[in-house]
């Protein structure tokens, strides 16, 4: 086994329904472009996009993103172990493309997991998410929202809020700094969000919607999709006319983008990590972190799913340590 070109990649994960958005080649591009080093490996049955970055000087670590495709992953791990070794690699993270949603479930990510994995702390990803279910008439999906955000998507109608494709990212990014700065979170640069959008829209693989309100853009969303799955990634919107509700409006049109394009689901990605009824005995009262946009994600009829998590292959123990220890002060970029 050996590694493959970016070419190559596509045609072996065109062989897999539903591939994560994660494990496809415009992702992995939109991260070798911002300093990740990109490679990608396949088997008949398996493949895996792997990512390596320089955490501090001398310690660097590979990363599988929502994956390995496929089964068997114990056929790649040779190839993959080289990999690392190669690159001095401290550890392999995995986050598999798997939901902690059943007993059979969790069986099978233990069957495909091969041995000296552990468990790990801290994950890149979000760990929990709401999923929309948007089969069904449009009728059917707002009929499965909450009653206020269904109130509030008619209000931002009757309040004269249009959302329209659009493609010029200064705007958005214009909204992003705002709303980086009143939520008090960090962005990426311009820059980023350009290449994201070129590489994905080139392949009509996602949609940059704003929403206006006589001719001013007062929010906006990026939404992305890959088979039959959808996700919501980056959103931003002004202090301006707030009252008018343009977010819901704005997420609703994003739906209706994603089911015109065939997916069936719609991640709206990212919510605090406990469980359901600790969300709903308390997001009313905290808006730190996730917990303010979890208020507003709830309305949208989402069931709430867990990752199942993610997990290490240590390589060396020692700098894993002081790893995980720097960990406590500093956050790494998914």
């Amino acid at each position: 086994m050996a590694e493959i070109s970016p070419t190559e990649w596509d045609a072996f994960i065109s062989r897999f329904s539903n591939p994560h958005i994660l494990q496809t080649s415009p992702w992995g591009q939109l991260k070798a472009d911002f300093g990740w080093k990109l490679l990608h490996i396949a088997s008949c049955e398996c493949g895996a996009q792997i990512l390596i970055k320089r955490i501090i000087p001398g310690i660097n670590f590979a990363y599988i993103p929502k994956g390995p495709i496929g089964v068997n992953w114990d056929q790649l791990m040779p190839e993959i172990d080289a990999i690392c070794r190669g690159r001095k690699c401290v550890f392999l993270k995995l986050e598999p493309d798997y939901w902690m949603k059943d007993g059979p479930r969790q069986a099978d990510i233990n069957q495909q997991l091969p041995e000296s994995f552990i468990q790990s702390h801290h994950s890149i990803q979000p760990m929990r998410t709401l999923v929309i279910d948007i089969t069904g008439e449009e009728t059917q999906i707002l009929g499965r929202m909450k009653q206020k955000t269904r109130y509030n998507i008619n209000l931002a109608l009757k309040k004269s809020v249009i959302v329209k494709p659009h493609t010029d990212l200064g705007t958005f990014y214009d909204l992003m700094e705002v709303t980086g700065q009143r939520d008090q979170f960090g962005i990426h640069s311009l820059a980023y969000y350009q290449r994201a959008y070129d590489l994905f829209h080139a392949h009509d693989l996602c949609q940059l919607l704003l929403a206006e309100f006589e001719g001013t853009p007062i929010s906006a969303l990026i939404v992305f999709r890959v088979g039959n799955r959808a996700w919501y990634f980056y959103g931003a919107s002004s202090n301006l006319h707030r009252d008018r509700m343009p977010n819901y409006l704005l997420q609703w049109e994003a739906i209706r983008w994603a089911k015109s394009q065939g997916c069936i689901e719609y991640d709206l990605w990212g919510v605090p990590d406990v469980d359901l009824a600790t969300l709903e005995a308390n997001f009313a009262t905290r808006s730190d972190s996730l917990w303010g946009v979890y208020r507003f994600k709830r309305g949208f009829g989402g069931e709430l799913k867990r990752s199942i998590g993610p997990w290490d292959r240590v390589y060396n123990p020692f700098l894993y340590k002081l790893y995980s220890i720097w960990l406590k002060y500093r956050k790494v970029e998914g």
